[in-house]
């Protein structure tokens, strides 16, 4: 079940300049550290004059929908899931 949530976490990401692919690579909630094994689908949108970057990303064992806020530079944990989706 998907369970939204609201919540500041850290996110450790990655840059190639190369193929200027940026991806988490790293999401720390609630003192847990739990890294990325493949990366969905991302969007971005402007709410007013700020751009927001939304990232979806699976660890292992947990599904996360992350909002990245240019503005402020900060992340947000927006849903999480710890179960298998259909």
């Amino acid at each position: 079940m998907i369970t939204k949530i609201k919540a500041p976490v850290s996110v450790v990401c990655l840059y190639d300049h190369k193929k200027r692919l940026f991806k988490p690579s790293t999401v720390i909630w609630e003192g847990r550290k739990h890294k990325i094994v493949h990366q969905g689908y991302r969007h971005s949108y402007y709410a007013g004059k700020t751009l927001f970057h939304v990232f979806s990303a699976v660890s292992e064992t947990v599904y996360f929908k992350l909002l990245f806020d240019t503005a402020a530079l900060s992340w947000e944990l927006e849903e999480v899931s710890d179960e298998e989706v259909d």
